[in-house]
């Protein structure tokens, strides 16, 4: 009968069943009220003072707490403080039940930690719609408890992905000779992916590529663009290829992949500490900074290009400025995080108190680097972007790392042959052909142990074939920093006209049992030139290479006409030569 009675009253509507937890030291209060939370369609756990209405919460873990203020061994204010404590981040609404009518004491109700109050004699339809208001309150608490919890398990996914990204990152990015003796660097990141990108490898003919890129934006998004470059980077210069070639290939691949609006801002270096030269690519970044021994500025190498991924092929310049750079002398870059850098004032740092900087310094050119650093951290500088700093040391350099194949002279005897190559002119306008040889010679066992003195040897003779033989360049022009520039010009102005002419190399390998013996002719279509003795190459930067050349060489003939040379070199097993 009473639960016919309960689904036909006016209150009884389709609602949430709750668990109510009702705690009045009145008998006769507590049952009007239970009865009347029950005709509501909800359960009913009962206290008759706050001690046990504490112990109840704990136990029952209700929905929702009616409370009376008033009570025997423990008033309604402190089991409501109490409660909420137990409560923690879950919301359980506590209405205080109450005969109070001072505001003061309502107050304290409210300040006890109750959510609302219910005044006695109790309103049947008043207790309903507080009872719906707080039960839809609790649902939006728990689904926006639900949804930050969804988040925060997101959130710590995805960071675990970046974190695993990262090392993937670095270990690509890091791959090659940042650690070699003639670099100092320092990188931070404005998100846990820096933009900036730093890349350093060692020639097979010796010398480095250093690459120094500032990529669109911060963090991942910035740096995914790093992955692609660093392979083109450290592939192509393994394989010996030169800063023009990767310029190119970088370019050219960044362009395909990189949604429109990211590109990567980049300075390219090849060091050449044999011949004493520098070729430098600035593309979007701040002026490269050359010092002498002393400190003292010799050249500021400005941006002249457009950065990467900006050209098409066709209207990409891939031209490096070529500079004579001395032995102790060093260049100094940095991106635009550095000189962007603003004080409390909003002032930037400028490239201007760079120059500053360096004038102060000079005498001590080794405090330059440290002393940057310390005028950025002085300048209270909020970094608006990634930044970067790169000081490069013209040195000899330690011998790159040799991979060396297995040593087994029973397999020399098949490697008796002789192979020629003619390359002609379209074939020499569009394509270095030094990387494919020295594929060819790698496939001696024993031969990669010399791979940087062959690659010198080939890429000098090819160089001194191409330049003087077909586009009859005079290296007297490399005097001085000017000549340099306008050699090169020349030199490209030159190669893209080129329409007849022929270079031929000849490769004769010979196997004994300690080794072999390796000749290399390169021939070439031109009217030859007049070979430099060793003391005519002594003035400037003229016919180092050709030294270089007789320096690894056992031995070196040209023919009389000036448009063949013909090298012997001689090589053991077991024995890595340096670079």
């Amino acid at each position: 009968m009473a639960d016919n009675g309960a689904k036909g009253h006016p209150l009884a509507q389709q609602v949430t069943p709750l668990k109510v937890l009702i705690a009045d030291d009145n008998p006769t209060d507590r049952m009007i009220l239970a009865r009347l939370v029950a005709r509501l369609g909800h359960e009913v756990v009962s206290a008759e003072n706050g001690l046990e209405a504490l112990v109840q919460f704990s136990v029952q873990r209700p929905d929702l707490v009616l409370l009376d203020a008033l009570m025997p061994v423990m008033d309604g204010f402190e089991a409501a403080r109490r409660m909420k404590l137990q409560s923690g981040e879950n919301l359980i609404p506590i209405i205080f039940l109450t005969s109070l009518t001072d505001t003061g004491a309502l107050v304290k109700c409210l300040e006890a930690g109750g959510d609302d109050f219910l005044t006695k004699p109790y309103n049947p339809v008043i207790l309903q719609a507080k009872i719906q208001a707080f039960n839809r309150m609790q649902e939006m608490h728990q689904t926006l408890q639900d949804q930050r919890d969804l988040i925060s398990s997101q959130h710590e996914r995805l960071l675990h992905e970046q974190e695993l990204a990262k090392i993937i990152y670095d270990r690509v990015a890091h791959a090659g000779s940042l650690g070699a003796d003639n670099l100092r660097y320092v990188q931070t990141a404005f998100a846990m992916f820096n933009g900036d990108i730093l890349l350093a490898a060692y020639r097979p003919s010796g010398g480095m590529h250093i690459l120094l890129g500032d990529f669109t934006g911060h963090g991942l998004s910035a740096a995914i663009g790093a992955m692609p470059l660093a392979e083109v980077f450290y592939s192509m210069t393994a394989r010996g290829f030169n800063l023009s070639d990767i310029l190119l290939e970088a370019n050219s691949k960044l362009s395909r992949i990189l949604p429109t609006g990211i590109f990567c801002c980049a300075v390219l270096i090849e060091i050449n500490p044999d011949k004493g030269l520098v070729g430098i690519w600035n593309g979007g970044l701040p002026e490269v900074l050359l010092l002498d021994r002393r400190g003292a500025l010799l050249h500021r190498v400005p941006s002249t290009h457009l950065p990467l991924a900006v050209a098409t092929s066709e209207r990409f310049d891939p031209t490096p400025t070529v500079l004579p750079m001395a032995s102790g002398e060093r260049l100094l870059c940095l991106t635009d995080g550095v000189i962007e850098s603003r004080n409390q004032a909003g002032d930037q740092y400028g490239e201007e108190r760079v120059i500053d900087l360096i004038n102060r310094y000079q005498g001590r050119p080794e405090a330059i680097f440290e002393g940057l650093l310390g005028a950025l951290e002085a300048f209270h500088g909020s970094p608006e972007d990634d930044i970067s700093l790169l000081e490069v040391i013209m040195q000899p350099l330690a011998a790159p790392p040799a991979t060396l194949l297995h040593e087994d002279a029973r397999h020399l005897d098949s490697q008796d042959w002789q192979l020629a190559y003619t390359f002609r002119a379209a074939s020499i306008r569009e394509h270095n052909p030094l990387p494919f040889l020295l594929e060819v010679l790698m496939e001696v066992p024993g031969l990669r142990a010399h791979a940087g003195r062959l690659f010198t040897i080939l890429s000098e003779l090819y160089s001194n074939a191409l330049e003087h033989g077909l586009l009859q360049l005079d290296s007297s022009l490399k005097l001085d920093s000017k000549g340099f520039n306008r050699y090169y010009r020349e030199r490209n102005q030159r190669l893209r006209v080129l329409r007849d002419g022929w270079i031929r190399v000849v490769l004769d390998h010979q196997p004994n049992p300690d080794g072999g013996v390796l000749a290399i002719e390169v021939e070439d279509s031109g009217d030859g030139f007049v070979e430099q003795s060793p003391s005519d190459s002594l003035d400037g930067y003229a016919g180092r290479g050709l030294e270089l050349v007789r320096a690894l060489c056992d031995e070196v003939r040209f023919n009389r006409r000036g448009n063949q040379a013909r090298v012997v070199f001689a090589w053991e097993l077991g024995h890595t030569a340096g670079i």
